[in-house]
């Protein structure tokens, strides 16, 4: 069972943050002082103050009212002048245009990696300096482990990110999931390729069978972890491009993944991160030969045309709808709980899992703020209703032993949760989030929602570009 998880919270009046308080405060005393002269300006000024503020207060979807409607407007006003949409141009040599949207600061660099002798892939954020390095992963299953090696696993895996707290060139990890559903000819292909021409006729039967009967059964599952590293951020920063990537690969070979449950299979190289996001953007050229992306430019990778709508992002080969993390449970969960989410379906799916570490100083400063946040909480409630709610104790409590944990080595992570569903037509669509909405109900306790006027950039999250939504520098 894992458990822990709690979001921040901050200290305000009646629902609101401790920002939004000071805000209406403020402007409350500026209604006063200009009511001072002029008397009538608060038939104006005062409802339209309690009403701004009673929407920052109001929830809509796990969120203030406030952030979605003013989300909604900046969204409308966007698609007004289309900036909503996206067409490639064709320029003349040596011009380019760059993959759309929050990719747009992005470009792939084909290194060559000592340790292994391969090419190696580094995607390089030419606005932050930053460098995002890709691995491809071979994760064993684990529902049939036994419980004491998924303990380890856990346990393995939380070193990993106490490594990312201690490295202050780490500025974030994503490891991502992509189930692509098949239609059984890779199937048929590969057990015809393995099978035993002795085996006995029954034996040949019965997978012959299967083989016939369940062509739509099968998926094509590629896992891969990004890291994101700042180069720069050493004592001796590097001089050229070429030791920024050196120090990129020396920063990523230092994250040992032994023992968390998956295996290394290589590092990605620039037609592996090509092949990912062209066949994000166009699932039809997903099981292409890899010749056909090893001459495409970086920013040919992207669409040809996308458009992001309110709650779903059309691009090349269908329409993509993204949700994103509204709340965890607040009880234990067991280590299976993201299954429903990474069982095949009709359509692409793509899980992302995105991490930012804190360093342990500012990981302690974060939980110290949030106990006095919960306490100031609970003692305001109790002097106006004689005694504080049990949900404000309880996470006071909880934040109480958060605390206690940091202070005997653990760290704290801010995270979060995308998912990504592709159908190839719009049509399907409808089918589509349906499947998504069932999956992340059967998940009993993980809450979601979509990631609205945001699908193209929660789309863009769960590729191996260099985005996070978590790293802001």
């Amino acid at each position: 069972m894992v458990e822990g998880f709690r979001a921040r919270q901050s200290f305000g009046f009646g629902g609101l943050s401790r920002t939004a308080t000071m805000v209406a405060a403020a402007t409350l005393l500026a209604d006063g002082l200009v009511a001072t002269l002029a008397p009538l300006s608060l038939l104006v000024t005062l409802p339209v103050t309690i009403g701004v503020f009673a929407l920052a207060a109001a929830k809509r979807h796990g969120m203030s009212a406030l952030a979605y409607y003013w989300a909604k407007f900046a969204w409308r006003r966007a698609a007004r002048y289309d900036a909503t949409s996206y067409r490639r141009l064709l320029l003349p040599y040596p011009y380019a245009l760059d993959l759309p949207g929050v990719g747009a600061s992005s470009t792939l660099i084909r290194a060559h990696d000592p340790t292994t002798g391969r090419p190696v892939g580094v995607v390089h954020d030419r606005a932050t300096g930053h460098m995002t390095l890709t691995t491809l992963l071979a994760p064993g299953g684990s529902l049939m482990a036994p419980t004491a090696a998924v303990q380890s696993s856990l346990r393995t895996w939380g070193s990993v990110l106490d490594a990312m707290s201690t490295d202050e060139q780490v500025k974030g990890a994503s490891v991502t999931i992509q189930i692509t559903p098949g239609a059984g000819e890779a199937l048929g292909d590969d057990v015809a390729g393995r099978k035993d021409p002795n085996a006995p006729q029954l034996a040949k039967r019965i997978i012959d069978e299967l083989v016939r009967t369940t062509p739509h059964a099968t998926a094509s599952v590629a896992p891969w972890m990004s890291v994101t590293v700042d180069p720069n951020a050493t004592a001796s920063p590097p001089a050229d491009l070429a030791e920024q990537v050196a120090e990129t690969l020396r920063v990523v070979d230092s994250l040992d993944l032994s023992g968390t449950g998956t295996d290394i299979e290589r590092r990605a190289n620039d037609v592996d991160l090509r092949r990912i996001v062209r066949a994000a953007y166009d699932p039809d050229v997903f099981n292409a030969r890899d010749a056909e992306f090893e001459e495409l430019t970086w920013s040919e990778c992207g669409p040809q045309a996308a458009d992001d709508g309110w709650e779903e992002y059309s691009h090349d080969g269908g329409i993509s709808v993204s949700w994103v993390l509204r709340e965890m449970p607040r009880r234990p969960i067991p280590y299976s709980v993201l299954l429903p989410l990474l069982a095949p379906g009709r359509y692409q799916r793509r899980i992302t899992l995105s991490y930012r570490v804190l360093d342990p100083f500012e990981g302690e400063a974060v939980l110290e703020r949030e106990i006095s946040h919960a306490h100031q909480r609970a003692q305001a409630t109790a002097e106006v209703k004689g005694r504080a709610k049990y949900s404000q104790r309880a996470d006071a409590q909880r934040a109480e032993r958060a605390a206690a944990q940091v202070a005997g080595g653990a760290q704290v992570v801010d995270w979060t949760l995308m998912v990504t569903v592709t159908a190839r037509r719009t049509a399907d669509l409808p089918a589509a989030r349906q499947e998504l909405a069932r999956a992340v109900k059967a998940t009993r306790g993980i809450r979601m929602r979509p990631a609205f006027g945001a699908q193209a950039a929660v789309f863009a999250a769960g590729l191996p570009i260099g985005y996070s939504p978590l790293v802001k520098d």
